[in-house]
């Protein structure tokens, strides 16, 4: 496709050579290394793997074209040889990121156009929903439905490969290859997550979301957006302008400022008045039954997944469904056959009787409704093997000591992802909330040692937490990913 039609309608300036008959025929990238002959260099400020420093590898690496962002420092006069001896074409625009949506979506053909598209964002659920809706839609109707998000990309049980630096929310030269990629593969719906830092970054900027779901706002990220109004503000970002129908969760108090911008919003609760809403729900260990209401009907429901989150995820997933064109009954009928959404909730029974649960639960909010949960039905002791992120948000460490403490009856703090930050002072930071509780606890930095040891000490109707990374298959420590699964390794130890 010709550089001058990816770039039509928008404010640009041709530094050098002619975008008429430059032709893009590699897709584009932000990151120089996976430039190919024939491909179009993005040049994204504070990009880890690109951005204006970059530039001349990518033209080595063969880039047909450069885009450079209007508020970088100017080109080096080699970079400009290097153009100039390669034939390149060379583009200024006022903000590479929100260009690069829009040429990566007409490269790739706008695939969003030709599927329903649903977006969900939130603190907690993004990947719950994401998967629940691939499952409802599949169970009840046999649909082949593309998933995009923490776990990877996929069109039913088919994976899409893409490099282990992708992100939850990829950077919109990703994205859209994998919105063509489900196009091609005959997908009819799309669901992806969309983070704070993908809306912020206009990662889903001309995506065409057909549907975006907001699940709930609780202390997360604060290392990224600094204040909880900034957090929210980049959540928001998916219901102005970016989604044409919303689905809401009105037990957050975010949920108002929502309807408030889209009236004809949806809603879904567990305590409140609203589109689609949950009572009469029992819990036990097997999952949760419920009756949903809508329009004036009561559906009976059951999820195999225990707690009241579950239920509001079950509530968004059908909305969402719902909202599409596709028939309610059949939608809530395949919510009780729904697989296990690996990492969140995931459980485990060893030979010893000792029950195990993997959940992603690395915020405040999610420990304690994953914890909450398990005490609602749990006939032995509760153990629980946590950790916090390093790099990220040190405020939420004492808090999430005090809640598993508080929810407890012995603790293992060990390693989450430690990344460039010392194991032992995250632990530090955690350790003044468990102590404030006075529940005895373990400091065990090394994870699978955290683990074998809260199973040595558990017993027969015991259940052993271990929170914090859920279905990642690695642990990143310093720069590298080391292989990692919590639930492999609990298998293993247990010898189940």
């Amino acid at each position: 496709m010709k550089l001058s039609e990816l770039l039509a309608g928008q404010e640009h300036h041709t530094l050098r050579g002619d975008a008429d008959t430059t032709w893009i025929t590699a897709g584009t990238a932000f990151d120089a290394d996976r430039v190919t002959s024939g491909s179009l260099f993005i040049a994204v400020p504070g990009h880890r793997e690109g951005g204006p420093d970059s530039v001349a590898p990518a033209l080595a690496r063969g880039a047909g074209a450069v885009l450079v962002d209007s508020r970088s420092p100017t080109l080096p006069e080699s970079v400009w040889a290097s153009a100039s001896a390669t034939g390149a074409c060379v583009v200024q625009v006022p903000d590479t990121r929100k260009v690069a949506a829009i040429v990566t979506s007409r490269y790739f053909g706008e695939p969003g156009r030709e599927m329903d598209v649903v977006a969900v964002t939130g603190t907690n659920g993004k990947t719950s929903v994401s998967y629940m809706v691939e499952s409802a839609l599949r169970l009840s109707e046999g649909a082949k439905v593309g998933v995009i998000g923490t776990a990877g990309s996929r069109v039913g049980n088919e994976l899409i490969p893409m490099p282990s630096s992708v992100l939850t929310t990829p950077e919109s030269p990703d994205l859209q290859y994998l919105l063509g990629c489900m196009r091609d593969r005959g997908a009819g719906t799309v669901v992806l997550e969309a983070t704070s830092m993908g809306l912020l970054t206009h990662r889903v900027d001309r995506t065409f979301i057909d549907v975006g779901v907001f699940t709930n706002l609780t202390q997360d990220h604060l290392d990224d957006h600094g204040t909880m109004e900034n957090y929210r503000d980049a959540k928001l970002r998916l219901f102005q302008g970016l989604c044409g129908r919303a689905v809401v969760n009105a037990d957050d108090p975010v949920g108002a400022g929502i309807v408030a911008m889209m009236p004809d919003a949806l809603t879904y609760s567990l305590d409140a008045p609203a589109d689609y809403r949950a009572t009469d729900l029992s819990v036990d260990a097997s999952g949760t039954r419920f009756t949903l209401h809508h329009d004036g009907r009561k559906y009976p429901a059951a999820i195999p997944v225990p707690g009241r989150y579950s239920v509001a995820n079950a509530l968004a997933t059908v909305a969402a469904c719902h909202i599409l064109g596709h028939d309610l009954g059949g939608l809530v009928s395949a919510l009780d056959r729904m697989p296990p959404v690996p990492g969140r909730f995931e459980r485990l029974q060893t030979p010893q009787g000792t029950s195990v649960v993997v959940d992603y639960a690395h915020s405040p909010d999610s420990l304690n409704k994953v914890l909450t949960t398990i005490r609602g039905f749990a006939r032995g002791r509760v153990i629980t093997v946590f950790g916090c992120g390093g790099d990220r948000d040190t405020t939420k460490r004492a808090d999430m000591g005090r809640i598993a403490g508080t929810h407890s009856d012995l603790c293992v703090v060990t390693s989450d992802n430690p990344r460039n930050e010392d194991p032992e002072t995250i632990l530090d930071h955690i350790t003044p909330g468990l102590m404030a509780t006075g529940t005895p606890f373990e400091r065990l930095t090394d994870r699978r040692q955290a683990i074998a040891f809260a199973l040595s000490a558990a017993g027969p109707h015991d259940i052993v937490l271990i929170a914090g990374k859920g279905s990642e298959p690695h642990q990143t420590i310093g720069e590298r990913l080391i292989p990692f699964s919590d639930m492999a390794t609990a298998r293993e130890l247990a010898g189940a």
